[in-house]
């Protein structure tokens, strides 16, 4: 089988940096593009909460610059390696949703993504992105501990 779009879903964690180490070393022997995804969850709350809008583009304005850090060098490990790489930030409601949407709309071969290894009563009480992604996608998905 041939990866030529191999999506990664960067969320800044260890296990995230190590799924785009392996996806590098996957795109450097198919001669595939990397995209990497980082999706910022939106905090929506109704406004008789006291929701103050501003507050919340703040924030988003701060993760934003946070991850375009983090994907720079990321970027740099993959210009160096000569993978073609790709990124976007993408604001969201549903991380699980927009991964499985920019999947489709990206026609994406192969999701390298990681897991963050929540076992037992955690993983079946709070679900997982890896997991819902890996259930409603059409293309392999590997997940990375």
């Amino acid at each position: 089988m041939l990866f030529t779009n191999i999506l990664v879903p960067y969320d800044g964690s260890s296990n995230a940096i190590h799924a785009f180490k392996v996806a590098l070393d996957m795109a450097k022997k198919y001669d595939s593009k990397i995209t990497l995804v980082t999706c910022l969850e939106i905090d929506f709350r109704a406004p008789w909460y006291g929701y103050d809008s501003r507050v919340e583009k703040t924030i988003m304005k701060q993760q934003k610059e946070a991850a375009k850090k983090h994907i720079s060098k990321l970027e740099l490990i993959a210009k160096k390696a000569k993978a073609s790489f790709n990124s976007e930030i993408v604001v969201t409601k549903s991380i699980v949703k927009t991964i499985v949407d920019f999947s489709k709309s990206h026609k994406i071969d192969l999701i390298v993504m990681g897991s963050h290894g929540r076992k037992g009563f955690d993983k079946l009480l709070l679900g997982s992105v890896a997991n819902g992604v890996s259930q409603k996608v059409k293309c392999p998905v590997l997940i990375i501990k």
